[in-house]
């Protein structure tokens, strides 16, 4: 006996066509998206608080004719110790003043290490000629890319 097949009943090949034709029509629907317009909407003191975070990052000082400009930016240090003993990184640390007094020291620590980094150089090549110099006192060191404390600049007024 054969069974009958009712007028209900879709193959399911047909199915599958018309899942993936609606999965298609779909998709592209998706990435036809218009170009619009962005509307920034900020309150109306973000003018003034952007003028005076340039005003803190730029302190200008002084009198007469010139004046004093303060900044950071990102530069190179270079390190000269790195270990857990506390008392060897604060002689590492008198060890390299004694030699570079003019220079800048900074002692991080990251647990469980003290770090000890010399300098504010604004160019890798800076870091490299001082890296050289210290070879003789200091025979592992590291040249690390962070935020630094550049120089005092003198500006003019004339």
């Amino acid at each position: 006996m054969k069974k009958a097949i009712s007028d209900t009943q879709v193959p399911l090949s047909l199915i599958r066509y018309c899942f993936l034709f609606l999965l298609l029509i779909l998709s592209s629907a998706t990435f036809a998206q218009e170009r619009g317009k962005v509307q920034v909407v900020a309150p109306s003191l973000f003018d003034t608080l952007l003028a005076k975070r340039a005003a803190l990052n730029s302190k200008v000082s002084g009198g007469g004719g010139s004046a004093t400009v303060y900044s950071s930016s990102f530069g190179y240090r270079v390190q000269i110790y790195s270990g857990s003993n506390r008392v060897a990184a604060y002689n590492a640390q008198a060890k390299f003043n004694k030699e570079f007094p003019e220079m800048r020291t900074y002692i991080v620590y990251h647990e469980p290490n003290f770090k000890v980094r010399a300098g504010d150089f604004r160019t890798r090549i800076e870091a490299e000629r001082m890296k050289e110099q210290l070879k003789v006192w200091f025979p592992i060191m590291f040249i690390i890319s962070e935020k630094i404390n550049p120089p005092k600049t003198v500006i003019t007024n004339d």
